[in-house]
């Protein structure tokens, strides 16, 4: 997808589109009309005095400080400087991508107020490559990184262009553009909400997405290398536990495998595999339906409005709803989960990486190698993904569980959801790894193989797109690169477009 027009819609696909590899974001008439709309309620009620929140009065603890309609402007650049207090490394370039898109998502609504100028800068941000500096550390759900991106529409701040970090207005001067001064309301529109929360969970779960169903390909391939059963995949096996991951699952490793010699070989080499390898179908299944859950949570987060206050229309005139939108906890508690779920994933994956990598229970040789001693072979990979896993295990700790109380007890209740998803990326990243690794065991131990006895078709699409880059190890070599370029098969998708050409659509 090349360009993407937003109309109120977008699906988490659009969405990578934009954040990820950088399409073009254009606006629907629609679109503008919502904005247009919404904007001139919240200019009309300025001027009349209205008591609103955020717009005439202070924000948090300060609501019931009153402002003036002269004060209004001031009031929303003062809240942008004040906010803009995260700290630490920045934010990646697709995750500030992926924050702006949020929040044109969610004026575009039509409740949001936001004027339809300051919308089309983040627009030209977008579209001309200028990412904010956006520190991550120090969210509890919203304001202060989106308050360092939005420094850049007043001129302030610093921006990424053409990969050199510049100040604000610099990089606004290379770009054609020019800073804006924001209007009544503007300022709290632009921090307030759940828009990194769902655009940095929107990123961790497609990565995640994707991982799980290379995990069912790999996993396919580990039980082919290993010798294993496939009758730990009947259909009738799983008829009689109804879950539709769980049979979606075992129907990918029957396709998988339905060609291969290796696998029809060995159907009766042993009456039971270890669980790692009969349990495929089970743990990947309870993830993945974890995952869609989220996936659900999220396309309508990203289609809502999460703004506080919102502009209810209502024929010429309406009114400003005071809530909660912008709390993070439906985001929190799925990304949470889907921390879970890539951690049972990958304790999977290693322990399958173990069974290839152990003599005794592959009855390869040890750690892959001819000569081990000499060599050390495959041995220290697993350690890697030891080191991984533990990580995860901790990231898998929910966020949303904690609170702490802030804005002088106003915001009493914190539902921590920044933190949710910004351990999910980390997570789905080291996933990517550890599947990488149980990669490079299968295609070193099919060089053990028995001679004659080939294996399925999509297995050796996959085996040979990694002999492009990975020999076969006939003594120690440096590992690391082939680690990262076997993640890059995984992130990029690739290993599944492989096997889908051999076998059609995995489910």
């Amino acid at each position: 997808m090349d360009k993407i027009i937003l109309d109120g819609h977008i699906s988490i696909e659009e969405f990578v589109a934009v954040a990820r590899h950088g399409a073009i974001v254009e606006f629907s008439d629609a679109y503008i009309a919502r904005v247009k709309k919404s904007r001139s309620l919240v200019e009309k009620w300025t001027e009349e005095g209205r008591i609103m929140y955020g717009i005439t009065t202070g924000f948090g603890a300060l609501c019931t400080q009153v402002i003036s309609k002269e004060d209004t402007a001031k009031l929303q650049r003062n809240i942008i400087l004040s906010h803009a207090t995260s700290v630490g490394e920045p934010l990646s370039i697709e995750e500030v991508r992926g924050t702006m898109l949020m929040v044109l998502m969610n004026v575009g609504q039509g409740y949001a107020g936001a004027r339809m100028e300051t919308m089309e800068l983040y627009r030209q941000f977008l579209n001309r490559g200028i990412i904010p500096f956006a520190p991550k550390e120090g969210s509890v759900g919203y304001l202060s990184p989106e308050a360092h991106m939005a420094l850049v529409l007043i001129g302030e701040g610093k921006a990424y262009l053409n990969g050199e970090l510049l100040p604000a207005k610099e990089a606004l001067k290379r770009a054609g553009l020019m800073p804006t001064v924001l209007a009544s309301k503007e300022g709290l529109t632009l921090v307030s909400g759940t828009t990194s929360v769902t655009a940095i969970g929107a990123l961790a779960l497609y990565d995640m997405i994707n991982a799980s169903i290379t995990a069912d390909v790999i996993g396919a391939m580990a039980l082919e290398v290993l010798k294993g059963t496939t009758r730990a995949f009947d259909n009738r096996l799983m008829q009689v536990r109804p879950h539709e991951d769980q049979h979606k699952t075992a129907e990918n490793v029957r396709k998988l495998l339905e060609d291969s010699e290796i696998a029809k070989h060995f159907e009766h080499h042993r009456l039971q595999d270890a669980l790692s390898l009969r349990c495929i179908p089970q743990l990947h299944g309870a993830a993945k339906k974890t995952f869609k859950d989220a996936l659900k949570t999220i396309e309508i987060e990203m289609n809502a409005c999460c703004d506080n206050p919102i502009i209810w229309p209502n024929g010429e005139d309406g009114e400003t709803i005071s809530g909660c939108n912008a709390d993070s906890s439906y985001i929190g508690i799925e990304m949470d989960s889907a921390c879970i779920a890539a951690t049972m994933i990958a304790k999977m994956s290693e322990r399958r990486n173990n069974r290839l990598v152990d003599g005794s229970l592959s009855q390869y040789p040890w750690f892959l190698i001819k000569n081990p001693g000499l060599n050390s072979g495959l041995m220290i990979p697993q350690y890697t993904q030891a080191g991984l896993l533990n990580d995860m295990k901790i990231l898998s700790h929910p966020a949303t569980v904690d609170g702490i109380p802030t804005c002088g007890g106003q915001e009493d209740y914190v539902a921590m959801g920044y933190n949710a998803s910004k351990k999910a990326r980390q997570i789905a990243e080291k996933l990517e790894f550890i599947l990488a690794i149980e990669l490079l065991s299968v295609f070193q131990a099919h060089q053990f193989m028995a001679e004659g006895i080939l294996p399925g078709a999509a297995s050796k699409a996959v085996l040979d797109e990694i002999a492009l880059t990975v020999p076969k190890m006939e003594e120690d070599m440096y590992l690391y690169p082939h680690i990262n370029s076997l993640r890059d098969l995984i992130h990029s998708g690739k290993i599944i477009d492989l096997v889908e050409e051999k076998i059609g659509k995995l489910v």
